[in-house]
């Protein structure tokens, strides 16, 4: 047990970070994680401010061992990705030590660590959460660590796309050209601030783990998809700018349009892959069809889907539309128990669709298919909170009972 006055505890908060135009990664033969783990082409995400990762590391001369928790279950501390970011946060802060000149004194590089992670929204179920909780544990064992330098290849350690949740708005993740992948970082291109009217809705389909992780999926695709090479040589380059463009001119309809696109075109290398992977189940295409007929019913681009490596869909569109989409949702997918609780984060005001849009939908109602929706917008990347009694660990250093 440790004693409160011997422990360092450091709380912090990053976010997932959403593709809208989906990176594409080549594993080459080399041993270098992260070579291996930075995108074949650039890729641009936005980071909700909703969906994030809370991670509380503790250090103290008390810990007999390194120990981490996930939502409340120990895990195996030895894996090797967490392994990798632990070895590369402890070389750094050697480093400043070295180099340091009477400044901050640093806690023990000998002191082990306590990890306590918890997820607000479903964990790997396609909605980034390897990408958000790598990026809080780097950051906050850069914090506790008193580590100040760029962290982004402590965070691809772990996850290829973590460096992107280090920076909060629109990020662009470079591809490199290092043979090592140490130049493949992600930079932000417009802050959260940037474009206040665009929400993004998330549509919980299933919170259950997907059968085919990210990055086996990409392995397999990269190894027997022509579609995958075609899509990074010739496609995604184009878009990218055009999406950079179309981010900057606050452009919705050119932003929905490249989104779905690429969103489609990303799940066709899946299905050209062999064998085959299927990330969507039969309410993400209803989803997708739904988005379709209201922005025809519309006559223009209201709404954009993308889905990840998952079923779970993310939906783009401004602050005056939410409301009626979120009832053309409610509509077609008729929440069961959980009415009360089908929409979480920002409020939204409730109101009756039109009989007109209603057979414009044209959709046989599915009660359950959306399970809940999560109404969030762009927001800030990781933060320290200061709060004690956000820690999520003990004076014990060890998991603090759930509430």
């Amino acid at each position: 047990m440790a004693s409160e006055e011997s422990m360092v505890v450091v709380t912090c908060t990053a976010p997932v970070n959403i593709a809208v135009i989906k990176y594409c990664c080549f594993f080459g033969s080399t041993d270098n994680a992260l070579a291996g783990s930075r995108p074949s082409t650039a890729s641009g995400p936005c980071c909700p401010s909703q969906l994030r990762t809370t991670t509380t590391a503790a250090i103290s001369k008390d810990f007999t061992e390194d120990r981490i928790w996930l939502n409340g279950r120990e895990e195996e501390v030895g894996q090797p990705r967490l392994q990798a970011c632990l070895r590369e946060i402890r070389r750094l802060a050697q480093e400043r030590r070295r180099t340091q000149d009477g400044g901050l004194l640093l806690p023990s590089l000998g002191y082990k660590v306590h990890v306590a992670s918890v997820n607000n929204f479903p964990t790997a179920a396609g909605l980034a959460s390897s990408a958000a909780g790598y990026a809080c544990l780097a950051y906050t064992l850069a914090q506790v660590y008193g580590v100040d330098s760029d962290i982004s290849e402590v965070a691809r350690q772990g996850s290829g796309s973590a460096c992107r949740s280090l920076h909060g708005g629109f990020v662009l993740w470079d591809m490199g050209k290092q043979a090592d992948g140490k130049d493949s970082i992600a930079r932000q291109v417009a802050p959260e601030t940037h474009w206040p009217e665009l929400r993004v809705l998330i549509l919980v389909v299933s919170a259950d783990r997907k059968l085919t992780s990210s990055t086996a999926g990409m392995q397999t695709s990269v190894q027997t998809s022509p579609l995958l090479r075609f899509r990074a040589e010739a496609v995604v380059p184009a878009r990218l700018a055009e999406m950079i463009h179309c981010i900057q001119q606050r452009d919705l309809e050119g932003f929905a349009q490249l989104t779905m696109r690429d969103s489609n075109q990303f799940h066709a290398t899946c299905l050209d892959t062999f064998p085959p992977i299927s990330y969507l189940n039969d309410t993400s295409r209803c989803i997708i069809q739904l988005v379709h007929r209201f922005n025809a019913y519309h006559g223009l681009t209201k709404v954009a889907y993308t889905f990840d490596a998952g079923p779970n869909a993310v939906i783009f569109t401004l602050e005056d539309t939410v409301a009626e989409f979120v009832a053309a949702v409610k509509h077609s997918f008729p929440p069961e128990s959980n009415g009360d609780k089908f929409l979480k984060g920002l409020p939204v005001r409730p109101v009756l669709l039109s009989d007109e849009l209603k057979a414009a939908l044209a959709m046989e109602p599915t009660p359950g298919g959306v399970k809940y929706i999560i109404a969030t917008q762009v927001g800030p990347g990781p933060q320290v909170l200061d709060d004690p009694h956000v820690h999520l660990l003990g004076p014990d250093g060890l998991p603090k009972p759930a509430v």
